[in-house]
């Protein structure tokens, strides 16, 4: 097998765990029974021995086509050759159906024109690659096992094994179908029960994703690409605690070849405001609250006179130590592969105005918190308080040492106004005068060390001029008007081509500029997918007073929508040739296409 293109995988998945299928039919990342577990398959990560599970034509001169079944997350994917066309459908079981209590993928194919010889390999590796396990066919079911973990492929068709994989072909006619079922070993009582499952699981399934759809409020411009973004959100929710993943992958680049490789398959406390944001915004109300209860259960963990842990494991994890796995090449020979995330115990001062926002917003639109826990967050909000001046490693997890970074200030003041807000909004009991003293103290600083005169923006830190396009976010949490000339000052230098200063190229948008900003890490980066639809937002908002801001707004979000791959879905950055880089698919990142096109569709409107 080669290594795919990232952007050349679709997801599915059921709220405990989720594959990556690629345009060829190749499944090269399932990591089980939950998100958090070693890999069964990780071609994606080693393209030898990190296993696959993989359909398609024998003939490599073929053609495919991979699109989702209308308004669900129940991926197909058709190939046509010059003997016949066929069609490979893969999902994973939800709702009201025996199948969806058994944790499995199902694989369909079915031919729909001529004759189809398949190749069909099924080489699952266990532990990330480090255990192989052994292979017995009993009947219909082939059975792969080690001492920790034992895997079956169901299948109507007889399969040849070759040593410890499955590895053969398949002539179907006009009109035949294969079913193929993963999962732990499953006691079926012959092949014809397990089709006869399978057909209601299909019906199941696709009913569950229309149903919980139909919730979505968002009738706007952009509706199709907001529905896709807000599926993929839901497959990235963990179902069992309402933990909501910042991407399904570890190690996929940021730079091939190079170092910028993470584990992303945890629980941002950053991620808690614009998630709430993204789903209230759109109807998805019990998602937004379940979340909120998961970051509470971790609030109410903390340790007294200790900072918030910026991340957690979707169980509530604290301890995520970060391990390389050396002996797996990584994507297109990008090592390490990492496994954890040696971020987590960094100080990030943001983190606070982020959960500050989010029960705001929660408190508001949602379900009203309870005083056990605003005594919590008074406790977080005075520690706040009292440290908002210390250096940190800001939000994009640099380690190349802490600074005093602007965002971090910037989200400071929000945790003190969102405190002020909401304890005047509930009449809650409060240490006001001093967070209102507070706030304003951080809101002088940042207008006197973070602007910078000569370039006209507002500085990564106050120990470098760079660029940092966190500080759009200035706008969204009000602590600057959309139409200051301060922010249209810094939205014009941000706007400037890379070569000219600015953090532009080809309407992306990067986070900062490398060569003004080292972060501790060697290598080069992509644009952030995140940064553009933050770019979008915040000139929409200067649009409402502006219109030339407001044309380009709207050229640059659908400009951006472009470089979604096949099926709408965004890595976390987009290379200079427009290819995904990054773990994928990224929760952030959509979530800011939910926020930028409700908003840039509001101020049209």
């Amino acid at each position: 097998m080669s290594y795919q293109a990232i952007e050349n995988y679709g997801i599915i998945g059921n709220m405990k765990t989720a594959a990556l299928v690629s345009k060829t039919g190749s499944l090269d990342w399932l990591c089980y029974p939950h998100f958090n577990h070693p890999s069964v398959f990780a071609a994606i990560l080693d393209d030898e021995k990190g296993g696959t599970f993989t359909i398609q034509p024998k003939e490599e001169d073929y053609t495919s086509k991979q699109f989702y079944w209308q308004d669900t997350n129940v991926l197909v994917t058709r190939f046509m050759t010059a003997e016949g066309a066929c069609e490979l459908i893969d999902y994973m079981p939800v709702g009201d159906n025996e199948l969806a209590k058994h944790n499995c993928i199902i694989r369909r194919i079915r031919v729909m024109r001529g004759t189809i010889t398949l190749r069909v390999i099924c080489a699952p590796a266990f532990d990330y690659a480090r255990i192989k396990p052994s292979l017995k066919k009993e009947e219909s079911a082939y059975h792969f096992e080690s001492e920790e973990l034992k895997m079956s492929l169901y299948s109507c068709r007889d399969l040849e094994v070759k040593k410890d994989k499955i590895d053969c072909e398949i002539t179907l006619e006009e009109g035949e179908t294969v079913h193929f079922l993963f999962s732990q070993q499953v006691d079926f009582k012959g092949i014809e029960t397990q089709i006869e499952q399978e057909e209601i699981a299909f019906h199941t399934t696709i009913h569950y994703w229309r149903n919980w759809l139909s919730q979505c409020t968002y009738k706007g411009r952009w509706r199709e690409m907001v529905y896709r973004s807000a599926l993929t959100l839901k497959l990235l929710t963990f179902e069992p605690t309402g933990a909501i993943l910042a991407a399904l992958t570890t190690s996929l680049p940021e730079h091939i070849g190079g170092e910028r490789n993470w584990d992303y398959r945890y629980t941002w406390i950053r991620d808690a405001a614009f998630t709430v944001y993204a789903f209230m915004r759109i109807g998805f109300t019990e998602e937004a609250n379940r979340f909120m209860h998961f970051i509470e259960e971790r609030v109410k963990e903390r340790k007294p006179d200790e900072p918030l842990q910026i991340m957690f494991g979707i169980n509530g994890e604290s301890d995520l130590e970060e391990q390389e796995l050396n002996h797996l090449e990584g994507y297109k020979k990008s090592s390490p592969v990492r496994i954890g995330n040696g971020a987590y115990d960094q100080l990030q001062l943001d983190i606070y105005g982020e959960l500050m926002d989010s029960v705001y917003l929660s408190n508001k639109y949602g379900e009203p918190i309870s005083h056990d826990f605003w005594v919590e967050l008074r406790e977080l909000v005075n520690w706040n308080a009292d440290n908002w001046q210390r250096k940190d490693a800001g939000i994009w997890e640099v380690r190349g040492g802490d600074q005093n970074f602007v965002y971090s200030k910037l989200m400071s003041w929000v945790a003190m106004d969102r405190a002020v807000r909401l304890a005047d909004k509930r009449s809650f009991p409060s240490d006001r005068e001093k967070w209102l003293k507070i706030r304003d103290e951080i809101y002088e600083e940042i207008l006197e060390k973070g602007w910078n005169k000569e370039r006209k923006t507002f500085t990564q830190s106050y120990e470098n001029e760079a660029m940092d396009a966190s500080n759009l976010l200035m706008t969204m949490t009000f602590f600057m008007s959309p139409s200051d000339p301060k922010m249209l000052q810094m939205l014009d230098a941000m706007k400037r081509p890379v070569k000219d200063g600015g953090l532009v190229s080809n309407d992306l948008v990067f986070r900062y500029d490398l060569s003004q900003s080292p972060d501790g890490l060697e290598g080069e980066e992509g644009t952030f997918n995140i940064c553009t639809f933050w770019m979008v937002e915040a000139l929409a908002r200067a649009g409402q007073y502006q219109p030339e801001y407001l044309e380009e707004a709207r050229l640059m979000f659908e400009h951006m929508l472009s470089f979604a791959n096949h099926l709408g879905l965004y890595a976390e950055e987009t290379g200079v040739c427009g290819e995904a880089l990054g773990n994928f698919p990224q929760a952030f990142t959509h979530l800011a296409l939910i926020s930028a096109a409700y908003n840039l569709d509001k101020v049209l409107g």
